[in-house]
C-alpha cells in the first residue's frame, strides 16, 4: 500500500513510518501539518492517508478539513483520521459524505498494532473503520425517545460492532454467534430503525451513525 502521513508529533509520525515500512507498505511522505500533504497529493497519489485531526497552525480542525478536501478531490484515496479524544461532531462530518474509504480512530488504537493495521486495510479496501470507543460513547448518548431503545441487548451488540465497520463474518467471529444469526439480527435492527428500504453501505454504517448522533 502507498501511504502518506500528516502528524505534528514527531515521535508518533516517525513511529508510524517505521511501523508501516516494516509491514511492507511504501510511505510516500510524512509531514508535520496538512498543507504539505495536500500539495504533495496534487502530484503523487497514495492509496491511503493517515492524518491527525488537530495540527498546526491552530491545532483545531486542520486535519479534519484536509480529510474532507481529500475525500472530495480524490475519492479513490482512503482516509484514516486519528484523534486524541472523541470528537463526535468531527466524526459525523467525516462520515457525512459516505462511509466508503474512511476511518476514525483514537490515537491510543495505534498502540494496538493489529487493530490499527486492520483498520487501515479496511479503509484502503473501500470500507469503514470507526473506533469502538467512539461507537460506545455515541450509544451511551441515546435517550429514551431514541429508536435504539427498541433493540434487544444482543441487537445493540451487533449494531455497535457493525458501526465499527466490520463485515457480517467479522461480527459473527467477534460475538461468537453464527453468520445466519448475524443476518437475522441485522434485519431486525434495520426494521426497528426503519432502515429496511435503505440500500448499500450507507444502511450498514452511515445511517446507523446518523441515528446514534440524532
Amino acid at each position: 500500500m502507498r501511504l502518506m502521513i500528516a502528524e505534528d508529533s514527531t515521535l508518533l509520525r516517525e513511529g508510524l513510518v517505521r511501523l508501516l515500512v516494516e509491514e511492507g507498505h511504501e510511505v510516500l511522505g510524512a509531514f508535520g501539518d496538512a498543507g504539505p500533504l495536500l500539495e504533495e497529493m496534487a502530484s503523487r497519489r497514495p492509496d491511503a492517508v493517515v492524518l491527525d485531526i488537530r495540527m498546526p497552525p491552530t491545532h483545531t480542525d486542520e486535519g479534519l478539513r484536509a480529510a474532507l478536501e481529500i475525500r472530495e478531490r480524490w475519492p479513490e484515496v482512503g482516509v484514516l483520521v486519528l484523534s486524541q479524544h472523541i470528537e463526535r461532531n468531527y466524526a459525523a462530518q467525516l462520515l457525512a459524505g459516505g462511509a466508503e474509504r474512511v476511518g476514525y480512530l483514537l490515537k491510543d488504537r495505534v498502540a494496538q498494532v493489529e487493530e490499527f493495521l486492520d483498520a487501515l486495510e479496511r479503509v484502503q479496501a473501500g470500507g469503514a473503520a470507526i473506533d469502538p470507543e467512539v461507537v460506545r460513547q455515541l450509544v451511551i448518548r441515546t435517550t429514551n425517545g431514541d429508536p435504539l431503545t427498541r433493540l434487544t441487548p444482543r441487537e445493540r451488540n451487533v449494531l455497535e460492532t457493525l458501526a465499527q465497520g466490520h463485515t457480517n463474518t467479522a461480527i459473527a467471529q467477534k460475538l461468537h454467534i453464527s453468520l445466519s444469526a448475524v443476518e437475522k439480527h441485522l434485519n431486525m435492527i434495520f426494521d426497528k430503525l426503519e432502515l429496511s428500504h435503505t440500500t448499500g453501505y450507507s444502511r450498514r454504517i452511515l445511517a446507523v451513525l446518523r441515528y446514534l448522533e440524532s
